[in-house]
Parts: structure tokens; sequence; C-alpha cells
């Protein structure tokens, strides 16, 4: 089992910046893909960013050119830092693991993940 922790989130500006750390525990998650999503209130919980075991990076149309996700395998941790944010990025986050087992599936959809955290609340007021 991997058990997956978010933090960083909170209040900030528009056109502020934010990091979102996702802490892995139970299993070394170096060989799975990390994922981070999004719901906003009264929305479909949508997929951000994607970084997958061998560290290629994908990312939503929406934050593209904002947003980097990143990994430090030593840490069992998966970073999204997230520049230029706007009130529409205001969210619960979410961290997803998929394991090897999903590899082929949808790297874009949540059935393609095993393993979610708890979310962090990103505010961003204009």
């Amino acid at each position: 089992q991997v058990q997956l922790v978010e933090s960083g989130g909170g209040l900030v500006q528009a056109g502020g910046s934010l990091r979102l750390s996702c802490a892995a525990s139970g299993r070394t998650v170096s060989s799975y893909g990390m994922g981070w999503f999004r719901q906003a209130p009264g929305k479909e919980r949508e997929f951000v960013a994607v970084i997958t075991w061998s560290g290629a990076t994908f990312y939503a149309d929406s934050v593209k050119g904002r947003f980097a996700i990143s990994r430090d395998n030593a840490k069992n941790t998966v970073y999204l830092q997230m520049n230029s944010l706007k009130a529409e990025d205001t969210a619960v986050y979410y961290c997803a693991a998929r394991s090897a087992s999903l590899r082929g599936s949808n790297l874009y959809a949540d059935k393609g993940y095993n393993y979610w955290g708890q979310g962090t609340q990103v505010t961003v007021s204009s």
C-alpha cells in the first residue's frame, strides 16, 4: 500500500506562487507515475499534471507554462510548483500515484491511478 500526504496549500493572491508537496510512504514510488488533480467547488475532479516513472511530464492546457511537476525519488516526494496563479486555480489539489500495473492506462483520468491523497486546499484571491 502507498500512502500519500499533500502539503503546501493555502491562500495566495492572484499572480502569486505556491509549491505543493506530496510525500509518499509505505513503498518507494520511484517506479510509479505521480499525478496531480484538482477539484473546484461544484465541478468534477480534473487532471492537472503528471510525471511518469521515467521523468516525462504532461500538463493540462489550463496550467501549461505556469505549473511545473517534479519528483525527488530520494525523498519519495513529488512537487507541483504553481506560478502566476489565477482565481480559477482555486480548488482542492490531490496527489495520485499509478503503479506499474496501470502503465498503458489513461494518464489523464482518475481511473489511471490506484492511490490518492486526501487533498490540500488552494485558494487564489483576485
